[in-house]
């Protein structure tokens, strides 16, 4: 253990002391602006540096006065729920004038900032870096003009930046998801499935334009997300003779009995004679060919509206706490860093280098060369554009290749959101790989009873945003039922299982794996997708269906805290789901912006609630009128949400009043978020291929068997990839009485709830992000 504490390079050795921090919002904003600046500021002044908001942007800087103002802790308060930025934005010509930045940087040195937080797009982070590389030569000329002392100059010599990217189109280079994409990415899929209901009423044809100039990220995401019909990207030009094909493609849709159509267009959509393509020309195409009813919506500001989603807060809050570490770290030889997120990892990539690679996307795309442009906006874009194009079209049966293998997919456990989607996906490139698809209703128990069928193409149209099981689900184990599920694998002579599912289809591969030396009809390849609002399942840091349940606590949250408004002081006690997994509390709690979190992972006793109460006491008497506590269901058998809602009742007499709330099923119901599509659909894609290539290696003598380790896996995200690992390695990560990984790489983020709520804390920082290059040719994929 002492060897681990040597390793842990704790926060507390790192003091921000004597420093000041400005942080600003630049450039056109962004959902979850407000919950970096909070989380900057919090941070700061937690490690005893002084924040200073800069209001209205780069404008605000060169102006001076009022603009510039010291953040306290209680002026962040209630503003994590706000979309667009509460300290402005505005865009500055003169700050890209010499006199400008000469006018900011003496505005700067009067208060002693020489940190900047910056949250905007590239070129608010370009303009950040000039400034940075002009600082000295600006103080030097400040001095001769004796606007201030030499003393001052040398005082604030260097000056540090940070960015962070804040941009709804995501079309920074180096970073997966900048901030206000996932939201910007909501607005547009509330409104597609509205859409899609009267143009099912009425067969209508919807071309939908959403915005991306030069980056076609969200019309891929949301066409993705929404099963779109045809999609249209600046860096996908459609080559000549496109018009003839997407008409083929809809008609063929109509006869196939689906009632509507969705076209998706970016606004930046070129064919590859670098023409615009409209969507006044989309709709007069489909008309005149086709004679469909044809509407066009544009869906303008509407994207950049609205409060951020739940994974946007905790980017957010995630990233200004990073930007933070990294403005206590940096040195005079550090370059600019921008902090962003790589998979589900925090990392700090060269400003520049970021900045360069972004600009070269354009330059590719000028000259033509489309390839390049896909390569140079990383995995996460190019992951996204694969998995379109395998869904996307559907061949005749006479060019399809035929493996002759047959392929059943199955739900088990409870029903969580993005099921129907995995299944949609899985389905549709099962086909496309050339198997026959079965479907299983009601997981394993429908599996005995040969509740087993064929799944074409068509009948997974719209599941997508289906939420629930549409096949159905069951908890039931396979254990007692072998001989019969054996003998329904015979009778429809199944060659490989999807198991979308929680830790009920963990245990479920498991015991089907143990049970292949009794029964050889199990050898055959098996893969598990995760799928649960606990996300409690070994091997992956995520699961489909949690981002939906985090969405609905907060939004619950969010209303619960309002419902309080202009009444006297009032805490709300919330209980959640997930079993002994405290991830939707935790984390949940980090995107409400909760003061407290109960969880089964770190213990808790009377002495500790006492502290609490006593914590919230003291922010109550100060300008804070509401409280938050979140408690997991099972995170103490005595210390339930009845004792809890009555000891915060009974402490805080006279001070604040109390309220209690189970939030109950709600957490498991609802129309899947954006993520949990695209994850679900993701992922689905990727084990139908592993599938595919493990019944190839295991076809021998005209038949399959699949005996070894490697033919019974879990995929799941594992920091930075996406990884098959065999159920029977997975074993001993498993705490199974509690039914929780015995690591869990979320519990890192609960001291940033902490420090965030004010407490004092220890926070292992050993895990934050290192400077590193930005990767322009990745290695090839590990399977």
């Amino acid at each position: 253990m002492a060897k681990r504490q040597d390793t842990k390079k704790l926060f507390e050795n790192l003091s921000g002391a004597g420093k000041s921090i400005g942080v600003l919002t630049s450039g056109g904003d962004a959902q979850g602006m407000n919950a970096a600046v909070r989380a900057v500021v919090r941070m700061g002044i937690y490690v005893g540096a002084k924040v200073y908001f800069i209001h209205e942007g780069y404008q605000g800087m060169v102006d001076g006065g009022d603009n510039i103002e010291e953040a306290s802790w209680e002026s962040v308060s209630s503003m994590l729920q706000v979309g667009g930025t509460v300290i402005g934005s505005a865009r500055c010509k003169e700050f890209r004038s010499h006199e400008g930045r000469l006018k900011a940087a003496h505005h700067l040195v009067q208060r002693g900032i020489t940190n900047l937080c910056v949250i905007g797009g590239d070129g608010s982070l370009t303009g950040a870096n000039l400034f940075r590389e002009e600082w000295t030569g600006l103080l030097e000329e400040l001095v001769q003009q004796s606007l201030i002392e030499e003393e001052a100059a040398q005082n604030n010599s260097e000056l540090h930046i940070v960015g962070m990217v804040g941009s709804i189109d995501n079309d920074f280079c180096g970073t997966d998801m900048t901030i206000g994409t996932d939201s910007a990415l909501h607005r547009i899929i509330e409104v597609v499935d509205a859409i899609m209901t009267t143009a099912q009423s009425h067969q209508r044809t919807f071309v939908l334009e959403v915005m991306g100039r030069h980056c076609g990220y969200l019309a891929l995401v949301s066409a993705l997300a929404c099963g779109a019909d045809w999609v249209l990207i600046p860096e996908m030009p459609p080559e000549d003779g496109w018009e003839e094909r997407m008409c083929q493609k809809l008609s063929e849709n109509r006869a196939d009995k689906k009632r509507l159509n969705i076209i998706i267009v970016a606004e930046g959509a070129i064919d590859c004679h670098h023409k615009p393509i409209t969507t006044n020309h989309i709709k007069e195409l489909v008309v005149s060919s086709l004679g469909f009813d044809t509407r066009v919506t544009i869906l303008g500001h509407v994207q950049r509206g609205g409060t951020p989603s739940a994974f946007d807060r905790i980017l957010a809050s995630r990233m200004g706490v990073e930007a933070v570490l990294a403005l206590l770290e940096a040195s005079d030889s550090t370059p600019a860093c921008v902090v962003s997120l790589c998979g589900n990892q925090a990392v700090r990539l060269p400003l520049m280098e970021c900045v360069q690679m972004t600009q070269d996307v354009q330059k590719a795309m000028d000259e033509k060369n489309f390839e390049e442009a896909v390569r140079l906006r990383g995995r996460s874009f190019e992951n996204n554009l694969n998995t379109y194009k395998l869904l996307s079209y559907h061949k005749a049966d006479s060019e399809l290749r035929n493996s002759s293998f047959n392929v059943a997919v199955l739900n088990v456990g409870a029903p969580a959101a993005g099921m129907n989607a995995a299944v949609r996906s899985a389905v549709r490139v099962g086909i496309t790989e050339g198997h026959k698809m079965f479907a299983v209703n009601d997981g394993f128990e429908g599996f005995y009873k040969g509740q087993i069928k064929e799944i074409k193409w068509g009948d997974v149209a719209g599941w997508t945003g289906q939420g629930g099981s549409i096949l159905g689900t069951k908890r039931t184990l396979p254990a007692k039922h072998f001989d019969k599920i054996a003998e329904q694998i015979r009778i429809h002579n199944i060659n490989a299982l999807l198991v979308i599912g929680g830790f009920e289809a963990f245990e479920c591969l498991l015991q089907l794996y143990e049970a292949r030396t009794s029964h050889e009809d199990f050898c055959i390849p098996m893969c598990m997708l995760p799928a649960t609002i606990s996300n409690n399942v070994p091997g992956t840091d995520l699961s489909i269906g949690a981002d939906t349940s985090l969405n609905a606590i907060v939004e619950t949250c969010d209303r619960i805290k309002q419902s309080a408004s202009g009444t006297k002081r009032r805490v709300f006690i919330i209980e959640t789901m997930g079993g002994y997994c405290g991830y939707l509390a935790s984390v949940g709690g980090l995107a409400a912006g909760a003061d407290t979190v109960y969880i089964y992972e770190e213990p808790f006793d009377i002495r500790d609630l006492q502290s609490n109460v006593e914590h919230l006491t003291e922010k109550m008497k100060t300008g804070i009128q509401r409280g938050l506590v979140l408690r997991n269901e099972n995170s103490n058998e005595n210390f339930t949400t009845d004792f809890i809602n009555q000891l915060y009742s009974e402490e805080g007499k006279g001070v604040f009043d109390c309220r209690k709330n189970v939030l109950g099923h709600m957490q498991q119901g609802g129309a899947p978020s954006p993520f949990d599509r695209n994850f679900g659909t993701k992922i689905a894609a990727k084990a139908i291929q592993w599938i595919s290539r493990k019944l190839k290696e295991s076809y021998k003598d005209g038949k399959v068997f699949a005996n070894t380790e490697d033919t019974a896996c879990l995929l799941g995200m594992r920091r930075r990839t996406m990884a098959f690992q065999p159920v029977v390695h997975l074993k001993d990560e498993t705490d199974f009485a509690h039914r929780i990984p015995k690591e869990q790489w979320w519990l890192k983020l609960h001291p940033l709830m902490k420090i965030l709520a004010k407490y004092k804390t220890s926070y292992d920082v050993s895990d934050s992000g290192q400077m590193e290059p930005v990767t322009r040719v990745r290695p090839k994929k590990a399977d």
